[in-house]
């Protein structure tokens, strides 16, 4: 797994509870259900490569999942 990157969020407290219940309801910790909805998010837009894209390049490359 990729070394994980700490970083400071400040959000309305409101959000924050939405966002708390939404994890609470999916059996997430709020950190796991805003890096979901944040890689979702990038999907969506089209700035990063689906999964299993990213797992295909892997095998082609030789790179972890040879």
């Amino acid at each position: 797994m990729a070394e994980r990157k700490p970083f400071l969020l400040r959000v309305d407290p409101d959000l924050h509870e939405a966002l708390q219940r939404w994890a609470n309801d999916e059996l997430r910790s709020l950190n796991a259900q805003i890096e979901f909805l944040l890689r979702r998010a990038l999907q969506d837009a089209g700035r990063t490569k689906p999964a299993a894209e990213k797992q295909k390049g892997h095998r082609e490359t030789g790179g972890p999942l040879s």
